[in-house]
């Protein structure tokens, strides 16, 4: 509820299903100008999971999508490359230096996903299948995970408590 995102510190976006459904019940619930103006204006810390990180980018391939465009970056279909889509099991992240949630020493995680942010200005570490991505991504208080935290053992763990411990960005 709003009363719930109102009282919290950090809030997190988990990331299940499609684009369109995820974007619909943002919509349904009207959370999108309440999620910005939190995070903006009360400087609260956002994780995005998964596709809960891809909303955060400005548009997707995946049902051609506009999104919340909180981190103006673009999420696009992951090309084949002779592996299977979804990429799917545990990969290594390449963590940047300015990343306050992830260690070097914390490196494997847990994707499932077909679709990615292409690495740029915004990555905070990246992953490698069949061509580079970004598997996290930050802008200001909004934080994007590729992978799933949940299911990513101590690396997983760490960065939650990470999180949760941030008190500035």
């Amino acid at each position: 509820s709003s009363k719930d995102i109102q009282e919290a510190s950090h809030l997190v976006l988990p990331g299940v299903g499609s684009f369109e459904s995820g974007m619909e019940g943002l919509r349904k619930f009207n959370l999108i100008n309440i999620l910005n103006e939190q995070v903006v204006e009360k400087e609260k810390k956002f994780l995005g999971i998964c596709l809960g990180m891809q909303l955060l980018t400005s548009h997707s391939e995946e049902g051609d999508v506009d999104c919340l465009n909180l981190i103006p970056a673009k999420t696009k279909r992951l090309r084949e490359h002779g592996l299977p889509l979804p990429h799917m099991g545990w990969n290594t992240l390449q963590p940047t230096e300015d990343n306050p949630l992830v260690d070097t020493n914390d490196s494997y995680c847990y994707f499932v996903h077909s679709f990615a942010v292409a690495v740029d200005e915004y990555t905070i570490a990246s992953s490698e299948y069949g061509e580079r991505f970004a598997s996290m991504i930050r802008h200001n208080n909004y934080f994007g995970a590729q992978f799933h935290p949940e299911r990513s053992g101590k690396t997983g763990e760490a960065l939650l408590k990470r999180f949760l411990e941030l008190k500035l960005c």
